[in-house]
């Protein structure tokens, strides 16, 4: 087994940790923070196969901008984030359920099917030319809406409101 492998190996446990963590933690905050260290873990675990533009697209969008985003929409809308008046969670019927659809995954698969087509290489300026060449526009225009409901939810959410 090389070291990539067990490096892999490593970072695909701790990315199952922290996604189980942030289903069972009971502080809505808490959540946020190991879906933070997911996003990580996932970062690098792109940088491990050899897709660094993924990595850093992970880092700054996910790590860093949905993470903020989120921790900043708890901070306004709740008052009490770090009491037991913001408890999340699952219970266990969840978790049952979600163990039993794991062992029949698991079960069905078996070995999985190779790819048929080699997958193809790319260059960041080519993938930004297609995500952002002739529909730029059009994700401006879906950001702009993202914030306006952001804004709405805020608005709504607020106290003293008449």
């Amino acid at each position: 087994m090389s070291l990539e492998e067990v490096a892999f190996l490593l970072l695909a446990v701790v990315a199952v940790l922290t996604a189980v963590a942030a289903l069972l933690v009971r502080e809505l905050v808490h959540t946020i923070m190991w879906i933070a260290v997911f996003f990580v873990d996932l970062a690098l675990i792109y940088f491990l196969l050899d897709a660094p533009f993924l990595g850093v697209l992970q880092l700054g969008v996910y790590a860093g901008a949905v993470t903020v985003l989120l921790l900043f929409g708890v901070m306004v809308t709740r008052k009490r984030i770090f009491s037991r008046g913001a408890a999340t969670g699952i219970g266990p019927v969840p978790i049952a359920l979600a163990v039993l659809t794991f062992v029949f995954l698991v079960a069905a698969v078996g070995e999985l099917p190779q790819a048929a087509v080699a997958p193809q290489s790319y260059t960041p300026s080519a993938l930004s030319a297609t995500l952002f060449g002739s529909y730029g526009p059009w994700v401006l225009l879906l950001g702009i809406i993202m914030l306006v409901g952001v804004s709405g939810s805020i608005y709504l959410v607020r106290e003293g409101r008449e």
